[in-house]
């Protein structure tokens, strides 16, 4: 082995990308700028299952495809029961958040349908089964309650309830995260009292395309409401208000916004809804897919 000099060690030394160490940004940002050399798709996640509600057919990609095939290592578990055959499919995912709302499926006159339950019990029961499989499942990291306040409303639940689901999910493991979808017309400050310190990440969707070009102003009075929360946007292929794609001259409008919160440091990652839709809308789910690819 040939004798290197101090000045060539010292000039190989600097070449070496350097991690960059969490910035805490803004007051309020409780989120992280992406880490120098780190990918775009590092700060993604990707909602797989099958979700036959909203007109939405049954898709060729089944639990975990879907984070597969848009290029992310980090999956949200939804619309099925969580057990350890699931966890098992999913045992090559990064970072695996189930869901806990709970979302289930019935008979009906055609077919299947999926309903929410959102009783108080069952969000419990789901939650304590979340942090126990979570001793043995080590890439679960947290759970997320889908549409709660639409639940919060419909099953009268109080934050003294709802905190029994905090303490659930965190008695076997207090590292797991409880994340809240929100979305942007429900960003009123009365209607989380009691229920913000409850959550570690904000799951932040805009239902109609429409008003993506209110993303900033959504943002901003999200960090308002949940300070020091992290903030994960949700982005959807398809706009259920429309029954159709997102257009795409909104989707890319999205994108291109995210993109720049995630360098920022303005929020934590990103969400895509969903793996099950990209057949249905697979013009949208190809452009997100290079996208991400590219950034």
């Amino acid at each position: 082995m040939s004798s290197i000099s101090r000045r060539t060690l010292i000039k190989g030394i600097a070449a070496i990308p350097a991690l960059a160490c969490p910035l805490s940004g803004l007051p309020g940002k409780a989120s992280t700028k992406l880490k120098k050399g780190r990918k775009f798709s590092e700060a993604g996640w990707c909602w797989d299952g099958q979700g036959f509600n909203g007109g939405v057919n049954p898709s060729i990609f089944g639990v975990g495809e879907g984070t597969k095939w848009f290029g992310l290592k980090k999956t949200a578990f939804m619309f099925h029961p969580i057990t350890s055959l699931a966890l098992e499919k999913l045992h090559d995912a990064n970072e695996v958040i189930c869901e806990i709302s709970k979302w289930k499926v019935r008979r009906c006159k055609n077919g299947v349908a999926h309903y929410l339950d959102g009783a108080i019990d069952t969000k419990c029961q789901e939650a304590a089964t979340v942090g126990r499989l979570s001793r043995s499942f080590r890439n679960v990291t947290g759970a997320i309650d889908d549409d709660l306040l639409g639940i919060i409303k419909r099953e009268k639940i109080k934050p003294e309830q709802y905190s029994k689901v905090h303490e659930a999910l965190k008695k076997d493991n207090p590292a797991l995260k409880l994340w809240t979808v929100v979305y942007s017309h429900e960003l009123n400050k009365n209607d989380w009292a009691g229920f913000a310190d409850l959550f570690d990440v904000i799951s932040l969707w805009v239902w109609a395309s429409k008003d993506l070009v209110n993303l900033d102003r959504y943002v901003e009075q999200c960090r308002e409401i949940f300070p020091g929360k992290a903030i994960n946007i949700g982005c959807y292929l398809r706009d259920y208000t429309l029954s159709a794609g997102v257009p795409m001259k909104l989707l890319k409008h999205q994108w291109e916004l995210v993109r720049k919160y995630v360098s920022a440091g303005t929020i934590q990652g990103y969400s895509i809804l969903g793996g099950f839709l990209i057949d249905m809308h697979p013009e949208q789910a190809r452009w997100v897919r290079d996208f991400i690819a590219d950034h």
